[in-house]
């Protein structure tokens, strides 16, 4: 069980999306990551954004992009190790294969699900 909520699920999810990029990110980049992960609109991503600027995890790093600190990068090597017994608990004994077919079959429903909206809008 995790000590105490080190940060909220959405800033978790944006403070990894900027770990993972190789170095600066274009915060419209950034956003229309958060959106696709989220599933949460353009407005309250910047929010999420502003959030981890403000509390610096993340820097405005030549307008408009963002970087993430080197607190932000202690933070995240510190939710991941907390998150990763549970994580490997959750997966264990589950067939790589398996996993692989779940995850595919899973990216098609999202993909589907993403392009409703527009289906809808005709």
């Amino acid at each position: 069980m995790l000590d105490a909520p080190l940060i909220a699920f959405q800033q978790s999810v944006t403070l990894r999306l900027a770990a993972v990029a190789e170095g600066p990110v274009g915060r419209e980049q950034l956003v229309d990551e958060v959106t696709g992960a989220l599933k949460i609109d353009a407005v309250e991503a910047h929010g999420v954004i502003d959030e981890l600027i403000a509390a610096l995890p993340l820097a405005p790093d030549e307008v408009p992009g963002v970087r993430i600190t080197d607190a932000g990068r202690e933070l995240h090597g510190r939710t991941s190790g907390e998150t990763a017994p549970v994580t490997g608990r959750i997966y264990d004994g589950i067939p790589a294969e398996d996993l692989a077919v779940a995850g595919r079959v899973l990216s098609l429903i999202t993909e589907r699900a993403d392009d409703e909206p527009a289906a809808l809008a005709e």
